[in-house]
């Protein structure tokens, strides 16, 4: 397709998340003047998320909208609102919407991201939560003003945001994680115990090695909480963060490939998008990319959103993809501590702690000698000038051995 194509269908864009917004973006921006259509299955405008267990539980600000209304009419994006997918049909090149009308595509981009893991058999309370989009933040919200006791289930990072914002208004917080420590899964238990000494330090009851067993409750409110080691808890909110699952039923019966739900789920692509669909992509947390290790996996990062729409849209167009190397970073502010990662740390990855102060501290991920990754806390500049021996893939030691 050329930029200046007029098809008479137009591409259109399954979810209007931070991945699907920066890709209709990255389409105009690149030079595509054909029709686009942005399909939101709520009711509001493209809003920001990470900001929602932090500044906006704790009523810091009202408002994390992307781009105010106008400039989707500015830039000739149709957004539609309240517009789920059900389904599609690839042969037709239609998409299959909730009111039982269907949509013509020339092509389509799936950016339906994630939803939030439940617990199975829990009783059904006033005050349990999950968090995911802005109607769960403003419920929990509404509820903070009142609790004085919480229990967060789940100590990833969502967990961990939460369970900072609520100690910040002064909320007896008790943080339950399975793991041997927060984090333990994405950062290894090394890293993990320094988050764990952090929450610590700020009054949160930090249970490790046990997870919920049911939910207590009066009167059909939460009161509280049985672990899985037999404890007590008491608590009159509950939030519930034990991961997402990608957004895929509605592509079912599509022929779409799907990755397997055990290996993490999502739309199956390559390394610019292409799923197994002609004319079909996926991009942002529900596709799981070719990355350079031979593997699809999927990458719940918000600046991923960002760079894997400029490819999509590159390929999409014919137009020559970025150059630069591709080092993936996120951040998760908790207290007055941003804790950021660049490149690819896992927790099976050898770590070099190397600063340790306090509240402060960074560390070198590495295999098989090479640096893979970056994480610290405090401590931006020195994790950001990394960037450049990750993209390298430089012997960790360059890092180790003093100047």
């Amino acid at each position: 397709m050329s930029p200046s194509a007029t098809d008479a269908a137009p591409i259109v864009i399954v979810g209007a998340g931070l991945a699907g917004l920066r890709t209709a973006e990255e389409l105009r921006r690149a030079g595509y003047e054909g029709g686009l259509i942005l399909l939101g299955d709520e009711s509001r405008l493209p809003y920001d998320r990470p900001p929602l267990s932090k500044q906006f539980v704790r009523g810091e600000t009202d408002d994390t909208t992307l781009r105010p209304g106008e400039f989707f009419t500015e830039k000739q994006i149709e957004l539609r609102l309240d517009t789920a997918a059900t389904g599609v049909d690839t042969a037709a090149r239609q998409v299959r919407l909730a009111d039982g009308s269907t949509l013509d595509y020339d092509q389509l981009i799936i950016a339906t991201g994630l939803r939030p893991r439940l617990l199975p058999g829990l009783p059904d309370a006033q005050g349990v939560h999950v968090l995911r989009g802005h109607a769960d933040a403003t419920a929990l919200r509404t509820e903070l003003a009142e609790a004085t006791t919480a229990l967060v289930v789940g100590a990833g990072f969502i967990g961990c945001e939460l369970a900072a914002s609520f100690r910040s208004r002064g909320i007896a917080v008790v943080l339950v994680e399975p793991q041997p420590t927060p984090l333990a899964s994405v950062l290894g238990e090394q890293v993990g115990a320094l988050v764990a000494r952090l929450h610590r330090d700020e009054g949160v009851d930090l249970r490790c090695g046990t997870g919920l067993d049911t939910l207590l409750a009066d009167d059909g409110r939460v009161r509280g909480a049985l672990l899985a080691d037999g404890t007590e808890v008491a608590a009159d909110l509950v939030v519930i963060g034990i991961g997402s699952r990608p957004v895929t039923e509605w592509l079912t019966d599509s022929g779409i490939a799907l990755a397997d739900p055990a290996a993490g789920g999502g739309v199956l692509a390559d390394e610019v998008g292409r799923t197994s669909a002609d004319r079909v992509w996926a991009v942002g947390d529900v596709a799981a990319w070719l990355h350079d290790t031979g593997h699809r996996k999927r990458v719940e990062h918000w600046t991923n959103a960002g760079e894997q729409a400029r490819l999509v849209a590159c390929a999409m167009l014919g137009a020559a993809p970025p150059t630069a190397a591709r080092v993936p970073y996120f951040w998760s502010d908790q207290y007055e501590v941003k804790i950021q990662a660049l490149g690819t740390p896992t927790a099976t990855d050898e770590v070099h702690l190397v600063v340790d102060d306090g509240r402060k501290f960074l560390a070198y991920y590495a295999q098989d000698g090479k640096l893979t990754g970056v994480v610290g806390a405090g401590m931006t500049a020195q994790v950001m000038k990394t960037r450049a021996k990750i993209a390298a893939g430089a012997p960790v030691s360059d890092l180790l051995t003093p100047s």
